[in-house]
């Protein structure tokens, strides 16, 4: 009897650090609902392609009412009859509440339009306004993760290590973190899949994070790292992902951050140097070192 066929493993760089806003992946046969989920696209999307898509659906409004406006040659005054350009400059007007007074309605169909037209731009300004305060009102963090992660003796026990800082510089509440392992995991019939286990840490949460923070794991018996060396950890595919959530002081909103740490971005028996001093009674917290190590002291 042979063998079951193992599934191919998926190489794949860290789905922790896709560019927020980014799709993590493109979802085939999704439900209709898809279609009505354009106010969170608008959220996501670049601000070159919102504004693309602004544009994009204010000129077709306005193409669509231009039509429109051409079915009654003469309902426009002073309007060139037939004039696609008249009766398109005509709407720009009219959806902007602009009123020039060269260019009026003069037949009833005409006067419909119009109002049906000034309804229309009341909601279309009503929404670009909600939408663009909502993209501005998003609260999202500024912590910076180190590059790299460090494994070095702490307390007598081997201790993985990275470190955060909040670029700000101002207060982070209720600031807690979770690690977890992910790695390649094979069934005993032979299917392979991911697996995620938690990693415990010194400390998990602080109520106040301003500086820096350096989160640590104790390499235990208890800890899933335990006894493993950089060359099997690479073999497995092993990825240690970073979630952080905390509350920003100054808009009292949540926010998020995430990060991961592959088997070759982990130095062994490094320690990250000091980035914290203090000139003039104020203290500083030097990012151009925040990456640094060597083999003396912790950050």
């Amino acid at each position: 009897m042979s063998e079951a066929p193992q599934n191919k493993p998926l190489n794949l760089r860290s789905l922790a650090r896709v560019p927020r806003g980014k799709r993590i992946a493109v979802m085939k046969g999704q439900d209709k609902g898809r279609f009505l989920d354009f106010y969170h696209d608008l959220l996501t999307a670049s601000w070159p392609a919102f504004f693309l898509q602004l544009a994009a659906a204010f000129l077709g409004v306005n193409l669509i009412f231009a039509m429109l406006y051409l079915m009654d040659r003469g309902g426009i005054a002073n309007a060139r009859p037939g004039s696609f350009a008249d009766a398109f400059f005509f709407s720009v007007q009219t959806l902007g509440t602009l009123g020039y007074g060269v260019m009026a309605p003069k037949t009833l169909y005409t006067n419909l339009l119009v109002t049906a037209e000034s309804f229309s731009g009341i909601l279309t300004i009503a929404l670009f306004t909600g939408i663009i305060f909502a993209r501005f009102s998003r609260p999202f963090a500024r912590v910076l993760f180190s590059r790299i992660a460090v494994v070095a003796p702490f307390d007598g026990i081997p201790t993985l290590m990275f470190r955060a800082a909040n670029q700000r510089g101002d207060a982070i509440l209720d600031a807690s973190v979770t690690v977890s392992l992910a790695r390649q995991y094979t069934t005993r019939e032979g299917v392979l899949m991911r697996r995620f286990q938690e990693l415990k840490l010194v400390r998990s949460s602080t109520p106040l994070f301003a500086l820096s923070w350096t989160v640590m794991h104790p390499i235990d018996e208890a800890s899933p790292l335990y006894g493993l060396t950089p060359e099997e950890m690479d073999a497995q595919e092993m990825e240690i992902v970073i979630m952080f959530s905390g509350v920003d002081e100054n808009l009292s909103d949540r926010i998020y951050a995430r990060h991961a740490y592959w088997a070759d971005e982990i130095q062994w028996n490094r320690r990250f140097v000091d980035v914290i001093s203090i000139d003039t009674g104020r203290r500083i917290v030097d990012l151009t070192r925040f990456h640094d190590t060597d083999e003396h002291g912790i950050g």
